[in-house]
């Protein structure tokens, strides 16, 4: 019988059928085979026989030093870029970083103009001499005592408020579900108008209060609407039934009192720095370096809320625990913010939707939104001080030009859910 000639190399590496392995092989090619397998080689795509070539399977599946795989090319976000060193990896928010590095230069510049901001007709010359200490005592006593820590307030209040609505629109999935209007602001108001009531100097003080009264309403709030889960509707429908309650309660404790109390209330009430200095900012910034830190991580996991709760659930997450601890968080953070500032309107929904316009729709802006928040504080009370012959309450401002932004953000379409 005459012997078939072997098959060329092409046509067996390209699918073909192999050629039989010669006898004293066969032990060998037994032991070759298990080791591909057990070792873990990659079958490469080119064949079904072949084997993947050193540089494909160390960018693929191991990954060198350098620059990353194919693979991970592919899986990583477009707005983040993939950051290896040895066996670790890190998805590198690009956009976001450089959306925080063009928000750090503007926040200074704000700061600036907000500390030489002045409704007495201070010079640019003598607010720089009393910042530096050189001009008269009444100029450094106005200047450091009072309009820079009132500054510094503002800048935590805002950080805190934006922050918190954040937190609370994407626990809602719903760019309206802010605490400004599911209750906690009205409740936190409550609070620190009612510990006011009685008072001969109209002076608002116990500014903890805040807090206190910003987790009473949100736990109402929450047994009301069934819990905080994805029906952000519901939620939004019941702060906005708790919060018209709540604040038609302080409205008739502020009717009782005499006109001294109920003026500076108002005042504070519709959101004021004005008195605002280092006494109140300390404890402030204590809380701050506290909960923002935590705030950062729980966003990383709110994330996943993006997709429905059996996708979320088979990625590991416990959505009832991360929800509780998010809604937490925003409550303490709204409730710092009211109580030291009063019910500062818009900020908590400006801010987020500002944060995720230059953060890109993968991300949720927890950073972007606490920057975007203290600059929105700072421009405001700047503005409020020069705008008008009187000082204007920072809340005032942020009301009148909250209108237009709320209007725009109704009919706008979220490029994260595609819905108006």
């Amino acid at each position: 019988m005459t012997a078939s000639p072997a098959l060329p190399p092409d046509r067996a590496a390209g699918g073909g059928e192999a050629p039989e392995a010669p006898q004293g092989a066969g032990a060998a090619g037994s032991a070759g085979s298990a080791t591909a397998v057990h070792g873990g080689a990659k079958p490469s795509a080119r064949g079904s026989g072949s084997a993947p070539a050193d540089g494909d399977a160390n960018g693929d599946a191991n990954g060198d030093a350098g620059a990353p795989g194919p693979l991970a090319a592919r899986i990583a976000p477009p707005d983040s870029v993939v950051l290896r060193a040895g066996t670790l990896s890190w998805l590198f928010p690009r956009r976001s970083a450089l959306a925080a590095a063009l928000l750090l230069p503007l926040l200074a510049l704000l700061i600036a103009l907000a500390v030489m901001a002045s409704s007495t007709g201070m010079s640019l010359h003598d607010t720089v001499s009393g910042l530096l200490g050189n001009g008269d005592p009444g100029t450094v006593m106005i200047v450091r005592d009072f309009r820079l820590p009132r500054v510094f307030v503002g800048l935590m209040v805002g950080a805190a408020l934006g922050v918190a609505g954040c937190l609370t629109q994407t626990l809602a999935g719903n760019r309206l579900a802010t605490p400004d209007l599911i209750g906690v602001n009205e409740g936190a108001t409550a609070a620190v108008v009612a510990s006011a009531a009685g008072s001969s100097t109209g002076m608002v003080g116990d500014w903890w209060l805040g807090p206190v009264g910003a987790v009473a309403a949100a736990v109402l709030v929450v047994l009301c609407a069934g819990g905080a889960g994805s029906a952000g509707y519901r939620l939004l429908v019941v702060g906005i039934g708790v919060s018209t309650v709540v604040g038609a309660v302080g409205d008739l404790v502020m009717s009782r009192e005499n006109d001294n109390t109920a003026g500076g209330v108002f005042l504070w009430a519709v959101g004021s720095l004005n008195g605002r200095d280092w006494h109140v900012g300390t404890p402030l910034l204590i809380a701050l370096l506290f909960l923002l830190p935590l705030a950062l991580a729980a966003g990383h996991r709110l994330q996943l809320l993006r997709f429905d709760d059996d996708t979320a659930a088979c990625l590991g997450v416990d959505l009832r625990r991360l929800r509780a601890a998010a809604l937490a968080l925003a409550v303490a953070l709204a409730g710092l913010a009211v109580g030291v500032g009063g019910p500062i309107a818009f900020v908590a929904l400006a801010s987020p939707i500002l944060a995720g316009r230059l953060s890109g729709p993968t991300r949720v802006p927890v950073l972007g939104s606490a920057l975007v928040g203290a600059a929105l504080i700072t421009a405001a009370d700047a503005l409020g001080r020069v705008i008008a012959p009187v000082e204007l309450p920072v809340g005032v401002v942020t009301s009148v030009l909250g209108g237009p932004f709320l209007l725009w953000a109704l009919f706008r379409t979220d490029s994260t859910t595609g819905k108006a």
